[in-house]
């Protein structure tokens, strides 16, 4: 998946505005079953957004960046406090259009 343009992220945070966090990464970090949920909640949805809680080992840029490395098809859309939103196009018929780059 190609880096998001700036045009494409500003879309994104405007859709992401309202939505309140699905996953929530507390004290045991990014694990296994944190990664699981994550990809379990873009089965239904392109996306979302993951808190940070204060209990969590590493900050919030961090899990950022970990999130995107081990999923590898998921964007990160910005990193707002605590809150992270991320983006991943359904694969057959995507429901978010993105503008050109």
């Amino acid at each position: 998946m190609d880096p998001l343009t700036p045009k494409q992220r500003a879309r994104l945070r405007s859709l992401a505005n309202h939505l309140k966090p699905v996953v929530h990464v507390g004290s045991g970090g990014i694990n296994h079953a944190t990664l699981e949920s994550i990809r379990e909640a873009f089965n239904t949805r392109e996306l979302l957004k993951v808190k940070v809680l204060e209990g969590a080992p590493a900050p919030a840029r961090a899990v950022a960046g970990r999130i995107e490395r081990d999923l590898g098809d998921v964007r990160v859309v910005q990193v707002m406090g605590r809150v992270v939103t991320l983006y991943r196009a359904f694969p057959e018929e995507p429901e978010i259009r993105l503008p050109a780059g």
